[in-house]
């Protein structure tokens, strides 16, 4: 029977022809030579008035969704296919426009940290200007506490060959791994991200085989992830060092709009909890006739006999429980599997793991994962719906609004996520279908409480020993296992020495501490999931409503407005993990039965 949704994703009505599209050169070459004459302009330009300014604000925002365009459809050619050289090398020609785009921005930021206080009221004035007022006042804080200009442009043309060319290795070697897998007495070749979802498998010894092989291709290649991450945290604290920061954790929380009295009061309130979660996991170990969990073992089914999801099931589910909640998210949800925005198929040569980008010109997203027909794929899927509709909602805005923070990115997703699971739970049919569901739903909250808490315990200590010099690999397995541990609680049988490699979130030079904005958004968006859960689909608007602030607001200042809470204090993320701590109550019930 024919699948009513493609699992391979449309990039040609992007640009035609992939990696030697003649359509993609011709848009770089043009990208390039405005990036230039942009530049040019802006050099001599400090002399323009304010309503001259205010229009290279406007240009530079048009530029920006050019090449955000082309970055996001470079990136996606990289991941379906690792092997393709020509997309290999067009990622360093984007990143060269980056930097050219960055250094632009540079020199908007020096002017508007130029104007003196009447001018800044002058050009804040400006009609084009007031939909991006909070966004110009960020740049210009931000400007101030950063190097001159012209010491900022280095830093830029340097991180291209520096920098983000250790993040460009690590997929390169990412790319090329294979991982031998032996299933019914033979072996079998497998790229990373396909034995990745080899570790679900509803046989336990089957999963173990497979954690082991995987714990082995990155414990071959160890040494040259090591360079990696050294090299590109040692880029990252010789910046901060210029610049005068000493917390490695200003950027990321600047980067979320974000306090770190709120990051504090998050982590604190969930360790305060911990003990809850542990009995949930020795409660799922007996169940599985278990002494203690492994690694493996978290996300492991609780029956051989879990069906698995077909793709249009999938979909269709997603589909109609979206609806449940917002008309327009489901309206929104089909369009992206009719329309082929998503990457699903399972096949060699892709990279690991999932995500969502955006091209702003075409006002369209692509979502990348490889399904395997899981309850774990079911929740990626929604996931990463959850991120496209997030930018939908916001494509009308002006550029610079659009740029939301990582922590409320993930609460959008998140919240997609659990509209879907959420719904599975309450409209399960049997007793063995319903645990299943609440332990999916589970899984998802060990791993934002302490999968993602074993991330940010790493990345915190290795940045202070990483100050110091290089860190050797078996530092680095050791630091790995003693925040694993100190997250878990203890409570599992094995870990994963090697997670700092092949997690790409270390690797990924972006954005720095690519973890705790996942726990945020999780929790955030149990706060949002309580108040539509009681209004229904009249929360539709309101939701919108807050989506549509995420890029011109601080977090903290977004949830008092929206949900009228106070991030700073334990309250409300004890009362967000209380809402998850009904599910332990509820999965122990049926598990005892």
């Amino acid at each position: 029977m024919a699948s009513k949704y493609s699992q391979v994703w449309d990039l040609d009505v992007i640009f035609s022809g992939g990696s030697s599209s003649e359509q993609l050169q011709t848009f770089l070459t043009g990208l390039d030579s405005e990036l230039r004459a942009f530049q040019s302009e802006l050099d001599v330009a400090a002399d323009k008035d304010v309503a001259a300014w205010a229009g290279y604000v406007v240009r530079a925002q048009e530029i920006g969704m050019k090449v955000r365009e082309v970055g996001a459809f470079i990136s996606c050619l990289t991941s379906q296919d690792t092997t393709d050289e020509a997309a290999k090398l067009l990622t360093g020609n984007v990143k060269r426009l980056s930097s050219l785009y960055a250094s632009s921005m540079t020199s908007i930021d020096e002017q508007l940290l130029a104007f003196d206080e009447k001018q800044w009221e002058q050009f804040t004035k400006q009609e084009e200007m007031k939909a991006v007022l909070f966004n110009l006042n960020e740049r210009r804080q931000q400007a101030k506490e950063r190097l001159s200009g012209e010491q900022e442009k280095l830093v830029q043309k340097l991180a291209v060959d520096g920098y983000h060319a250790w993040g460009d290795f690590y997929n390169t070697i990412v790319g090329r791994m294979k991982v031998e897998i032996e299933e019914n007495g033979q072996i079998n070749t497998y790229s990373v991200g396909q034995a990745a979802n080899k570790m679900n498998d509803k046989n336990r010894a089957a999963r173990q085989h497979a954690f082991a092989q995987y714990e082995k291709a990155w414990e071959k290649e160890a040494e040259l992830f090591a360079n990696t991450l050294n090299h590109l945290a040692g880029f990252r604290l010789q910046t901060y060092e210029a610049r005068g920061w000493d917390n490695v954790l200003k950027e990321p929380l600047d980067i979320n709009r974000m306090k770190e009295e709120t990051l504090n009061v998050m982590w604190e309130t969930i360790v305060n909890n911990k003990p809850d979660f542990v009995v949930y996991m020795q409660r799922k170990a007996a169940y599985l006739g278990l002494e203690r969990l492994d690694m493996v073992d978290i996300t492991a089914p609780l029956s051989e006999n879990v069906e698995e999801v077909s793709f249009d099931e999938a979909a269709e589910m997603i589909v109609e429980q979206f609806a449940s909640f917002s008309p327009k998210m489901a309206s929104f949800a089909r369009m992206a599997f009719e329309e082929r925005w998503i990457e699903a198929e399972s096949r060699p040569g892709k990279r690991p793991g999932g995500f969502c980008t955006s091209f702003p010109i075409r006002q369209q997203s692509r979502i990348f994962m490889t399904y395997d027909g899981t309850a774990s794929n079911v929740s990626t899927l929604a996931h990463e719906l959850g991120h496209a509709y997030h930018q939908y909602v916001m494509n009308d805005l002006p550029q610079l609004s659009q740029r939301y923070a990582m922590n409320v990115a993930e609460t959008a997703s998140t919240f997609a996520e659990m509209i879907v699971a959420d719904a599975a739970v309450k409209q399960a049919q049997t007793k063995e279908a319903k645990i299943q569901l609440l332990d999916d739903k589970l899984n998802r909250s060990i791993a934002f409480f302490m999968n993602i808490h074993a991330r940010f315990l790493f990345e915190t200590r290795f940045y202070e020993e990483r100050k110091k010099g290089l860190v050797s690999v078996q530092r680095l397995n050791e630091l790995m296992l003693e925040a694993q541990k100190e997250a878990y609680c203890g409570e599992l049988a094995t870990y994963s020495p090697h997670f700092w490699a092949s997690k790409l979130h270390f690797h990924i030079t972006g954005v720095p501490f690519y973890n705790f904005p996942y726990t945020f958004g999780y929790l955030f968006s149990m706060g949002i999931y309580a108040q539509a859960a009681e209004e229904g689909t009249a929360f539709e608007d309101k939701y919108i409503a807050l989506l549509r602030d995420t890029g011109r607001m601080e977090v903290e200042q977004l949830a008092q407005k929206h949900l009228r809470v106070d991030l700073t204090k334990p309250e409300f993320w004890q009362k967000a993990i209380d809402l998850v701590k009904a599910d332990i109550d509820e999965f122990i019930k049926l598990a005892e039965q």
